[in-house]
């Protein structure tokens, strides 16, 4: 019976290929663009207009905020900034300046946690936290959460629905894997953008000239191609 000398090894064995298959597959809906646990997930508007919603996440940070504004004040767009409350702490003018100029502010979370395997009332002070600077921008329109490198779980989805907020998430984004050429970020928008899309970009920081570079240029030919550009609160008006 040697089998049976074996059994409780077989046994720590198939335990653990559960116990890892499990945590890939939650690691896996964490990282889901279009699936949650909790409450409602948009990563795009099923739309026939063409209409799309630009993002930005990170910041404010001097290095790229007031060359995005210029650049969304030439083209005469409002676009959507996803911020943190740490950058808005220490830059608090750059998100008055966000804010006068009529775009939407939205939440990113306070430290830019990867907010998985937190508590409570972690996701609770990050996020209010946040609110609570926004709101000291003098914006007072809804505020729309996004999760760091989008990820989510149990405590965050729950949170969110509890106080009855979507998790806005993404269906464009060429520039989260490292740091792209401009022309690449560019071919990447417009060969991925259709009706509806969420574009995510990260222009903010020194380190992401390449983004700034490619701003305008996307800018410029999707409306050549006939695309409209809105907030995310009004995309959400579309659905």
């Amino acid at each position: 019976m040697k089998w049976l000398r074996r059994k409780p090894t077989i046994i720590t064995a198939v335990s653990l290929a559960v116990v890892l298959a499990a945590a890939a597959t939650l690691w896996n809906v964490s990282s889901s663009r279009t699936f949650q646990f909790f409450g409602e997930l948009v990563d795009r508007v099923e739309t026939n207009e063409k209409v799309v919603a630009l993002t930005f996440d990170d910041g404010p940070d001097p290095a790229g905020a007031q060359q995005v504004l210029d650049t969304l004040n030439e083209e005469q767009i409002k676009a959507t900034f996803f911020l943190m409350g740490r950058d808005l702490a220490s830059h608090p003018e750059l998100g008055r300046k966000i804010a006068e100029a009529g775009h939407e502010i939205g939440n990113h979370t306070y430290n830019h946690k990867r907010m998985v395997g937190v508590l409570p009332s972690t996701v609770a002070k990050e996020i209010e936290d946040t609110d609570a600077r926004i709101k000291a921008t003098g914006y007072s329109g809804e505020i729309h959460f996004r999760p760091p490198n989008g990820k989510k779980l149990f405590a965050l989805p729950h949170y969110l629905s509890e106080h009855h907020r979507k998790t806005i998430m993404w269906d464009v984004e060429p520039d989260s894997e490292g740091t792209p050429p401009a022309q690449q970020i560019e071919q990447d928008v417009l060969s991925q953008t259709k009706p509806g899309s969420i574009i995510l970009l990260h222009p903010m920081y020194a380190s992401r000239d390449q983004t700034r570079q490619a701003l305008k240029p996307i800018i410029h030919k999707l409306k050549e191609r006939g695309f409209r550009f809105v907030t995310v609160s009004a995309l959400l008006n579309q659905a």
